[in-house]
């Protein structure tokens, strides 16, 4: 286990950074539990409602005619910022649903 470790930091002195960034988000990746139990989740297998076919396709309408909203905008409406919005999806949540 020590050599592949020698390994790894021999191979990551050869990269450049941008590159090293990649890899290091990657591990990140790997080693967070939240994410690890997301990409190990089973597919949802629940059909598509009408009425969700319905709503996609009157959004898909809407869009014909009028601007996007960026979601900026949306954030902003509930006193939020793309910081925070980023920081909320980063905070576990309590696994007993005691968070207030």
């Amino acid at each position: 286990m020590e050599s592949e470790k020698q390994h790894v930091l021999q191979l990551l002195d050869q990269l450049a950074p941008s590159q090293l960034a990649a890899v290091v988000h990657l591990l990140e990746v790997m080693t967070d539990p939240v994410a690890r139990s997301l990409a190990n989740a089973p597919i949802d297998g629940e059909p598509i409602s009408e009425e969700e076919i319905r709503t996609v396709e009157a959004s898909r309408e809407w869009l014909k005619n009028h601007k996007p909203i960026p979601h900026e905008e949306v954030l902003a409406e509930f006193g939020l910022t793309s910081e925070d919005f980023e920081r909320m999806g980063r905070t576990p949540l309590d696994p007993h649903g005691t968070d207030q």
